[in-house]
């Protein structure tokens, strides 16, 4: 009984502290919903990203960045989610700025690495899925919500997004991970 109790304590504290640590989700509208996916609308987003073309730690510097290293020396909260996809044959990883910031207030890199971006807004195809943000699970839900989005004759315009919502220490079961296409689409 008491190991029972220090699991679920140990749960709770985890999923706690892995709630707490963004502060604000990219915001959206849900145009639509299936039994499969989502399609989203986005405003334009503010982000900082790093192309990874050695397979260096995106995710370090990234953090440096919201952790003060920028011209500013201003910490940045973090944001939900943290995306990863391919651009010109090179990985990218992108975290998403708080939507208090725009052009004129952003602080800038100071590691040539980083570079602030402003992601076009549009129209998303969303699956949501839990467990390990492995690239498996990954393809895995990618390639249903890619067959579906064939058979519903909804044109893809982006490679995959690989977007995950929560910190390691989330019980896999707990987590929320998403895969996503730009796509066009019209009411």
């Amino acid at each position: 009984m008491k190991k029972i109790l220090l699991i679920i304590f140990y749960s709770i504290s985890i999923f706690n502290y892995s709630s707490v640590m963004a502060s604000e989700e990219a915001k959206y509208d849900i145009i639509k919903s299936t039994d499969v996916y989502e399609i989203r609308k986005y405003a334009d987003r503010l982000a900082v990203e790093v192309v990874s073309t050695t397979g260096d730690n995106s995710f370090r510097k990234l953090f440096n960045y919201i952790s003060g290293k920028n011209k500013k020396n201003q910490e940045i909260k973090m944001t939900i989610p943290v995306t990863q996809t391919e651009k010109s044959g090179n990985m990218t990883m992108q975290f998403y700025l708080p939507s208090k910031f725009n052009k004129d207030n952003v602080p800038y890199p100071t590691n040539s690495d980083v570079e602030v971006i402003i992601i076009e807004g549009g129209y998303y195809a969303v699956i949501r899925y839990s467990g390990r943000a492995s690239e498996k699970n990954f393809i895995k839900h990618k390639s249903i919500l890619e067959d579906q989005l064939t058979k519903d004759n909804i044109q893809i315009q982006s490679s995959p997004i690989k977007a995950t919502y929560n910190s390691p220490f989330t019980l896999p079961i707990m987590r929320r991970n998403e895969a996503m296409f730009r796509v066009e689409y019209k009411n």
